[in-house]
C-alpha cells in the first residue's frame, strides 16, 4: 500500500503551507486520497505530483481557476493551449511593466522634488497612454513602404494657406508639424493644446530648439491645459475663431468626445473646417479575413468585430453631423510591407486583443500560411484606408 501523508507532510514536501493545501481542496484542485479514522486528510504520491504541478503553474502566473478548469484534468491538448495563452499574457505583462518603469523614470526626471500624488497619478496615466500609441506607431513605421510619410499626407490633406489660424487639439508629439516644419505656410498662427506630462513635453523642447527654422511669420503657441475643462475652452475662445481646427487621434482618450466636437463647432470660422478622425473599420480585418479563409482557418469573431466597428463609426459620424452643416469624408491610404511571418502574426494578435484562445490553437497554422505566402512572393504589401471628417458650419 502506498504511504499516506497528512496535509502537513504533503505541504512540507511541496514547499507550501497547510493553509494552501486546504485552499486547493476548497477550490477543487486537490482532493484527499482518503481520510483517517480521526477524519484527517490523507494524501498519496499521486496527490503530491498534482500539488507540485499546481505550485509550478502558480509560479508562472496561472490563477487557481485556470489551473482547475484547464489543467488538473490532465488533458494534454488543454495544457498546451493554456500554456500558449499564458505565454501571451505574460509577454504582454512584461511589456506593460517596462512601460510603467519608463513612465516613472520620466516622471521623476521631469518633476524633480515638486511631486505630489495628483501629479503622479495624472502624469503616469497620460504617459502610459502615449506609450501605447507610440508602440503602435513604432510598429507601423517598421513596415511603412519607403518614401511614404503619413504625416505629410495628412498635412497636405488639410490645405493650409498663408495667415492660417490653426487650433490643434491634443497635439501630442506633433508629427503633423515636425514632419512639415519648413512647409508650414508663412504667417500661420498655430495654437496647440495638450496636457502636461504627455509627449507634448517633448514638442515643447523641439519647438524651443527649432523655432528659428520656421517660415517667416509663423508662430506656434503651445498651451498645457486639459481639453475637458471649461477653463481651457474659455482660453480658446479668447482667440475668437479658427480657420482650421485639428483633433486627430484624440477621440479615444476623451471621456466625452461629443463635448469637444460641440465646443469646436462654436470656435470654427465660417470659411474654415474642423478635421477629426474617430472610430473606423480597420482595413486589416478584411486582409486577415481573406487570409484565414484561404488558409482554411475558422476565425468566428471577425464578422462581429467588423459589425461592431461599423456601428461605432456610424454612431460617431451621426453625432458629428448634429453640430456641422456639412461633413466630408476624406480618405487617405498608407501602404505597409511585411517580409516576416512572425511580424504578420504579431500584427494579427495586436489587431485582435483578447483572442488568446484562438491564437493558442491556430498560431502555428497562421504562421505557416504566411511563411508559404512570403516564400512565393518575397513580401506582402497591404494598403490600408484611413478616414478623416472635414466638418463645415
Amino acid at each position: 500500500m502506498d504511504e499516506k501523508m497528512t496535509s502537513g507532510e504533503i505541504a512540507k514536501k511541496a514547499g507550501v503551507s497547510q493553509k494552501a493545501v486546504r485552499l486547493y481542496d476548497e477550490k477543487g484542485l486537490l482532493k484527499p486520497t482518503e481520510y483517517s479514522e480521526g477524519n484527517y486528510r490523507l494524501y498519496d504520491k499521486e496527490a503530491l505530483e498534482i500539488l507540485e504541478k499546481i505550485v509550478a503553474l502558480k509560479q508562472i502566473g496561472f490563477s487557481l481557476e485556470e489551473i482547475r478548469d484547464n489543467l488538473v484534468a490532465g488533458d494534454a491538448k488543454d495544457i498546451e493551449e493554456a500554456l500558449r495563452m499564458q505565454l501571451a499574457v505574460m509577454e504582454e505583462k512584461r511589456y506593460r511593466i517596462d512601460m510603467v518603469i519608463d513612465a516613472i523614470n520620466r516622471t521623476l526626471a521631469r518633476k524633480g522634488e515638486s511631486l505630489d500624488w495628483d501629479d503622479v497619478a495624472g502624469i503616469v496615466q497620460s504617459v502610459t497612454v502615449d506609450q501605447n500609441a507610440d508602440r503602435n506607431h513604432w510598429l507601423m513605421m517598421q513596415h511603412t513602404v519607403p518614401g511614404e510619410d503619413w504625416y505629410v499626407k495628412v498635412f497636405d490633406s488639410l490645405g493650409f494657406g498663408k495667415e492660417e489660424k490653426v487650433l490643434d487639439l491634443g497635439c501630442g508629439y506633433s508629427k503633423l508639424w515636425r514632419n512639415n516644419w519648413k512647409d508650414i505656410p508663412c504667417g500661420a498662427h498655430i495654437f496647440a493644446y495638450d496636457i502636461r506630462g504627455s509627449w507634448a513635453d517633448d514638442f515643447e523642447k523641439f519647438l524651443e530648439e527649432n523655432k528659428s527654422d520656421l517660415p517667416e511669420g509663423v508662430d506656434i503657441h503651445l498651451v498645457f491645459c486639459d481639453l475637458e475643462n471649461e477653463e481651457t475652452w474659455n482660453l480658446i475662445e479668447k482667440n475668437k475663431t479658427y480657420t482650421r481646427i485639428v483633433a486627430h487621434y484624440i477621440e479615444g482618450e476623451l471621456k466625452d468626445a461629443e463635448a469637444l466636437v460641440a465646443r469646436a463647432s462654436k470656435v470654427l470660422d465660417k470659411n474654415g473646417f474642423f478635421s477629426i478622425n474617430g472610430p473606423d473599420v480597420n482595413t486589416w480585418n478584411f486582409f486577415f479575413k481573406d487570409a484565414m479563409k484561404e488558409a482554411g482557418i475558422e476565425i468566428p469573431f471577425i464578422d462581429d468585430v467588423i459589425a461592431d466597428q461599423e456601428k461605432e463609426r456610424d454612431e460617431f459620424r451621426n453625432m458629428v453631423t448634429k453640430y456641422f452643416a456639412k461633413v466630408d469624408v476624406i480618405g487617405l491610404q498608407s501602404s505597409f510591407r511585411y517580409d516576416k511571418a512572425d511580424d504578420l502574426l504579431l500584427k494579427m494578435k495586436d489587431t485582435y486583443e483578447g483572442q488568446e484562445k484562438f491564437f493558442a490553437k491556430n498560431a502555428d497554422k497562421i504562421k505557416a500560411y504566411f511563411e508559404e505566402k512570403l516564400e512565393e512572393k518575397g513580401e506582402i504589401l497591404i494598403t490600408c484606408d484611413s478616414h478623416f471628417l472635414h466638418c463645415y458650419i
